[in-house]
């Protein structure tokens, strides 16, 4: 019995034995794989950013193959004429200085800008100014670029950039600064797209525009802006001439070297000329900047103009033949005693002299007189007189109504006489 049960004791105890090894090794396990649970195995899936692989499949990283449709009306508005915008260059003659210490005791200095101010020679000319401009026509051997005054303005060459970076040498064909608009004449060679004039008088508040030029110079020609039609026929005075041009405004950002470059519709035809922007205004006390307040030359006005500009080089105006100042600018007491309009007339222009032998003049147009309207168009200051006037030509008529005391009258004026003849200025007074 005793035996027996030795032998029990001792094979419980070789199974208590191998029962405790497994467990240890199954615990061993447990703690190890935790481990490395916890901190991560170097058995284990990795991501490599450096690669571009990823954890669940270590593939390089790609380009999403799916593809947009991005064609829009801008898009293809841009495509009909982005190949016609040019830059232009505005060349200025340098002021040359003799290498020669002695030059000037023996006339070589003197000799030596007197052969660099040559009119046909371009090496000393430098680059001044730089715009941009639009090819509008192609006729045979020549192409035309319409641009600003303001961009050509004291040029002694012209340089034109074409699309593609080319550069030809520009012609100065004509210039007008009332409009701010001139004419450049370039090969046509080179020339593969000619823009398109849409109708500005159909534009529409609200309706897209889009801007394109060189902003900051050729570095960044071709840059496209967008925006909106502001408004149309908004009047902006010039602060040289004095005279209201009637311009279009956009939010499309305008900045120096988009002046010239056209302001385009959705159709891709070209609405306007860029010419101008606000970008601050002042106050009492302190200057506002301002955002979003680009101006263009309407298309219509500009078709006008060009065609003058390459017929004559110049653009001629008919003159009515009087000095004249605001009525705003007469006193009430003024109104009153000497001119006797009626206290309704609260606006208009007053005739301070008549030029003899001129259409007013002609046409009964009396001192004293006050302007209130020509054809259909309300005039409330000189400088909507002087817009109206440059709107006509020599040869056409005009209805004039005007205030003599208290009497509404009407007088046909035929403008037959050119601006230049009226070129002397009364102090304190405008005379056209």
């Amino acid at each position: 019995m005793m035996e027996q049960r030795n032998k029990n004791n001792g094979g419980g105890t070789a199974k208590r034995f191998l029962t405790g090894l497994l467990g240890g090794v199954v615990g061993g396990f447990l703690v190890i794989g935790g481990f490395y649970l916890a901190n991560g195995s170097g058995l284990a899936p990795t991501t490599n950013t450096g690669s571009g692989t990823t954890a669940s499949d270590s593939k390089t990283t790609q380009v999403s193959n799916v593809k947009l449709d991005v064609d829009s009306d801008i898009t293809k508005a841009v495509e009909k004429v982005q190949g016609a915008v040019v830059s232009v260059i505005n060349l200025q003659r340098q002021q040359q200085s003799s290498s020669n210490p002695w030059g000037d005791l023996f006339g070589q200095a003197q000799d030596e800008n007197t052969q660099g101010s040559s009119e046909s020679d371009d090496s000393n000319l430098v680059e001044a100014s730089e715009g941009s401009g639009v090819i509008y026509k192609k006729d045979g051997k020549d192409a035309y670029v319409v641009t600003n005054n303001h961009v050509v303005e004291g040029s002694n060459g012209l340089e034109v950039v074409m699309n593609d970076g080319t550069k030809v040498k520009g012609e100065l064909v004509g210039t007008d600064s009332v409009t701010d608009l001139a004419v450049i004449k370039i090969s046509s060679d080179d020339v593969k797209d000619v823009a398109a004039f849409g109708d500005s008088d159909a534009l529409k508040v609200g309706e897209p525009a889009i801007a394109i030029g060189s902003p900051l110079g050729s570095q960044y020609a071709n840059s496209v802006t967008s925006g909106i039609i502001s408004s149309v026929n908004r009047p902006i005075a010039d602060s040289t001439t004095g005279v209201n041009i009637s311009a279009i405004q956009t939010d499309a950002a305008i900045n120096p070297g988009n002046s010239g470059g056209p302001l385009v519709n959705v159709g891709g035809q070209v609405v306007g000329i860029n010419s101008s922007k606000i970008a601050t205004t002042q106050t009492e006390s302190s200057n506002i900047s301002v955002e979003g307040m680009g101006f263009a030359i309407p298309s219509n006005d500009v078709v006008k103009i060009i065609g003058q500009l390459e017929k004559d080089g110049k653009v001629t105006r008919p003159a009515l033949g009087i000095n004249m100042v605001d009525l705003s600018s007469v006193t009430s007491q003024q109104q009153e005693q000497i001119l006797g309009v009626p206290a309704s007339v609260k606006s208009g222009v007053v005739i301070t002299n008549v030029v003899a032998a001129t259409p007013a003049e002609k046409a009964g147009l009396k001192q004293y007189d006050v302007i209130t309207k020509v054809d259909d168009k309300e005039i409330t200051s000189t400088t909507d007189l002087q817009s109206v006037l440059y709107t006509k030509s020599v040869g056409d008529s005009i209805t004039v109504t005007y205030y003599r005391g208290d009497k509404e009258e009407t007088a046909k004026v035929d403008l037959t006489i050119d601006s230049s003849v009226l070129q002397q200025q009364n102090s304190g007074n405008s005379n056209r």
